[in-house]
């Protein structure tokens, strides 16, 4: 295991834009990362000086709670000074372009754009047109690489391993960013990866991305030693795509009834935010298979882990 903000191996990337292009050693440097800064949350005085002087931007031109809580307070225990505005806030609702405005956030000097955007590409965009590092909170229903690190965090630091695993995903894959950063991830990891939902919320050709298909959720479940719940995207689908709202939550919600079939030790995790009663019940959310909590909590530590390797990148 690494010391505290020494990666075992050298980090040379710049930018974190996603995990489709990462090797299994980056992600393994980045999770092993995160382990060394993870104990730093559970101290008395809960920060360090690694990136004093170092100036942290959130950009976050989609709504966020849970995203740009944690990379703020991730910023904040490596000492970086941070600034956050949304599009509402800023140029971009009197109609300059993203890159305008993030050129002139640079001018300012600033050493990471943490950025949010409803468009896929956007954070791709940016590294092109900047000289300061760029990590991808989310883009659209492309990727969104923290989520998918802290999630196979959680899962090794439960399960000690995550080759040989199968990891389910579950729900609406196909406007999902966290379900395509878990994909990538996950099966350079060496897990085995299987996902289930409604066929129109399937994505054509996902075969391809290494996952095995399921439609039938009793015989999902047996399957898995780890589930990761997704709710519906309904700011992104078009309707028609299932019956009602009530018909899903009767087909693919998971509760303690469908769980009687699980494996010993499942694990639940969900991304949020959660629809209770819809994709999960809360007896389930709250039940004790679920780790939902204990996914935010090592978020803090991945993001700490994301901003200290790409401030200190060399590439």
């Amino acid at each position: 295991m690494a010391q505290l903000g020494e990666p075992a191996l050298e980090w040379t990337r710049k930018h974190l834009l996603g995990l489709e292009d990462l090797s299994a050693e980056e992600l393994d440097i980045i999770l092993d990362t995160a382990e060394s800064f993870r104990e730093v949350s559970t101290r008395k005085r809960k920060k360090v000086p690694t990136l004093t002087g170092k100036v942290v931007v959130l950009m976050f031109v989609e709504p966020s709670t849970r995203t740009v809580t944690s990379f703020s307070l991730a910023a904040g225990r490596l000492s970086a000074d941070t600034v956050s505005f949304s599009k509402g806030g800023s140029s971009i609702s009197k109609g300059e372009t993203l890159v305008d405005t993030a050129r002139n956030i640079q001018a300012m000097g600033c050493d990471v754009i943490v950025l949010r955007h409803s468009a896929p590409g956007a954070p791709h965009l940016l590294a092109r047109n900047l000289e300061c590092s760029v990590v991808n909170a989310g883009d659209g229903a492309h990727e969104h690489p923290t989520q998918g690190l802290l999630d196979m965090f959680t899962i090794r630091e439960r399960k000690g391993h995550i080759e040989g695993l199968t990891v389910g995903i579950c729900g609406d894959i196909k406007y999902s960013r966290v379900a395509r950063s878990n994909i990538w991830g996950l099966t350079k990891l060496g897990a085995r990866v299987v996902v289930c939902g409604p066929a129109t919320l399937i994505p054509d050709g996902i075969e391809e991305m290494g996952v095995e298909v399921f439609h039938d959720l009793d015989e999902f479940i047996p399957q898995c030693d780890v589930i990761n719940i997704l709710r519906i995207q309904l700011e992104r689908q078009k309707s028609g795509l299932f019956p009602s709202i009530r018909e899903y939550a009767r087909v693919f919600g998971i509760n303690s009834e469908r769980l009687e079939r699980a494996k010993d030790g499942l694990l639940i995790m969900h991304p949020g935010p959660m629809n209770r009663g819809i994709e999960i019940t809360p007896a389930v959310a709250d039940g004790p298979h679920s780790v939902v909590l204990d996914q935010v909590t090592n978020g803090l530590a991945v993001r700490m882990a994301v901003l200290y390797l790409v401030c200190g990148a060399k590439g």
